[in-house]
């Protein structure tokens, strides 16, 4: 769960699952008992999300300053970076499941020249795939801001095909931007001082939508296939659907509710998702996990999924759309399969292995691997095939392994008793990260252009931090070094210190977001000490000056060679 105190819930423990209401033609007139004993009345367990006051002020992350967090001063608990490859890792990353690893894997380490790679490619009967080529380069620059918020970004995001790049944010306003074109535009207002009020850019806005105004904030948005809708939750019920592609205003309500329910009109939206397809939307709210059927206007299956809220979901094999993934507040990750729904009320399995509630999911996209980020300060991976049956689960100690009174919003983390589940099944860990204060996010690399072999995650130390699947920190770039908007993200950095001025702020990373066919990042970062926020770009060095392409690169270095 988070941001807001009125959203708090009771500690949640390990346990069982409730039951499973299906709404759909498949589903119809399924009523499963529980199988542990829940309270009948609904204010027992605190439902109540209807009572917001909208004057509500962000006390938890706007209090003095000397309350919030500051890294710089106290870093709190954090599990110990991995140093040397992980065997694990390295067995996966040979494996082939997370693409090919071949003489290009190493180029960096072996300083083998962008040109030397590409003549071996013109060379070879076999033409070497592109994410050989493009594989080592990891974005690695400061980069500089491409846009400035009033307000914090919750969300941005690449389409699937990097056309499009779009935000959501605390406003209740959602931005979708071409990045397809000419990244020269000139910002308006002032040279990038985050005091100055103003909402600025320098990427072409295709499209700014005013959201329909729910509680706190837009949490989560996600764009269609065909890019020319989106989606965004509101702590609400609803789901609202728009266009990006015209001047057309109309909002579709995707209502989640059933109206039958006192309960169904107050809990809300956390995390969506469109289906592979465009066709459905998968949704995660206080302990549910929904999905909607837009052909039939109707939500098709429901299932009380978790016994704490429900912060991320996804498809696990997007083209199938048969397998759902919950992560919940209650350190559990879930795995339904829709084609045995209709005669079982459990999970196909359950991922168990952290110790706090899980912020983000993120899958790899083939039915298998799945990544996590947690409150207990670590990133996981996991393998869908080495879950826990649910049977196995319901046999669990009833047992919580968090720590007492821990609020990850406002408390640093202290030394855990317990540094994973005591029946942890993930397959490997990723640390180095701060995962405070909001829903950090996290996903694999492209597998266009990198096989999935890079984990990615933004923090809250005001870093983003690249991962190989060995285990090690390949990178980390940090915001606050980022240069005003009046720079080209293109061009070579200057000395970032010479712009430490008022302005100068750690900030928190929310959400990064990986282009698919070039290595370019971007992040969307909060400022500490106000609820400013802005869009970074961050380059691989050497690449991307003025619009050039790899070959041009390589192109640059034979004249120069």
């Amino acid at each position: 769960m988070d941001d807001s105190d009125e959203y708090d819930d009771e500690e949640g423990s390990a346990g069982p699952d409730l039951f499973l209401e299906g709404d759909g033609d498949a589903y119809d007139d399924i009523d499963y008992e529980p199988d542990i004993e829940i309270a009948d009345d609904e204010d027992d367990v605190d439902y109540e999300y209807s009572e917001i006051d909208a004057s509500y002020d962000d006390e938890d992350e706007d209090e003095d300053d000397d309350e919030l967090l500051d890294f710089r001063r106290a870093r709190g608990w954090f599990p110990a970076e991995t140093v040397e490859p992980q065997p694990i890792g390295v067995e996966l990353l040979q494996g082939g499941e997370f693409g090919r690893v071949g003489i290009f894997s190493n180029i960096q380490q072996r300083r083998t020249s962008l040109h030397s790679v590409l003549e071996r490619r013109k060379m070879s009967v076999r033409m070497t795939p592109k994410e050989c080529v493009v594989r080592p380069l990891v974005p690695n620059s400061y980069g500089s801001v491409v846009a400035t918020h009033t307000s914090n970004i919750y969300a941005g995001q690449y389409s699937a095909d990097s056309s499009f790049f779009y935000t959501c944010s605390q406003d209740f306003r959602l931005h979708v931007y071409d990045t397809t074109s000419s990244s020269k535009l000139q910002p308006k207002g002032s040279s990038g001082n985050l005091r100055s009020g103003l909402y600025q850019t320098t990427m072409k806005v295709m499209k700014t939508i005013r959201g329909v105004t729910g509680n706190w904030t837009i949490t989560d948005s996600h764009l269609s296939p065909d890019n020319e809708r989106i989606i965004y939750a509101t702590i609400t019920p609803t789901v609202h659907m728009a266009k990006t592609t015209d001047s057309d205003e109309e909002q579709v309500p995707i209502d989640f509710a059933d109206n039958r329910s006192v309960y169904d009109s107050r809990f809300g939206i956390w995390s969506c998702r469109f289906s592979a397809d465009g066709n459905e939307i998968i949704a995660g709210g206080k302990r549910h996990i929904f999905v909607y059927d837009l052909l039939a206007m109707r939500r098709s299956v429901k299932i009380v999924a978790h016994q704490d809220d429900v912060n991320s979901c996804c498809w696990a094999d997007p083209a199938s759309g048969n397998v759902l993934i919950s992560a919940s507040d209650d350190s559990f990750l879930k795995i339904w399969d829709r084609r045995s729904l209709g005669s079982s009320a459990k999970p196909a399995g359950v991922l168990v292995g952290h110790t706090e509630g899980i912020t983000h999911v993120s899958s790899k996209g083939d039915g298998r691997y799945v990544i996590s980020n947690g409150k207990d300060q670590t990133l996981r991976l996991w393998d869908i095939r080495k879950m826990m049956s649910s049977q196995d689960f319901s046999s669990l100690p009833n047992a919580s392994y968090r720590i007492p009174h821990y609020d990850y919003r406002h408390s640093l983390f202290p030394e855990p008793l317990y540094k994973a589940h005591p029946n942890d099944n993930s397959v490997m860990k990723f640390t180095g990260h701060a995962v405070y204060r909001t829903l950090i996010r996290c996903y694999f690399s492209p597998t266009e252009t990198t096989g999935g072999s890079y984990i990615y995650s933004g923090s809250s130390d005001g870093k983003i931090h690249v991962w190989s699947l060995d285990g090690r920190i390949v990178q980390v770039i940090n915001r606050a070094h980022t240069l005003p908007i009046s720079f080209d993200p293109s061009d070579e950095n200057p000395s970032p210190d010479r712009y430490k001025g008022p302005h100068y702020r750690l900030a928190c990373v929310r959400d990064v977001s990986w282009h698919s066919r070039e290595p370019v990042l971007m992040s969307c970062a909060w400022d500490d000490y106000s609820e400013y926020s802005t869009v970074a770009r961050h380059e691989w060095k050497g690449f991307g000056k003025n619009g050039m392409t790899l070959e041009d690169v390589v192109e640059r270095e034979i004249q120069s060679s």
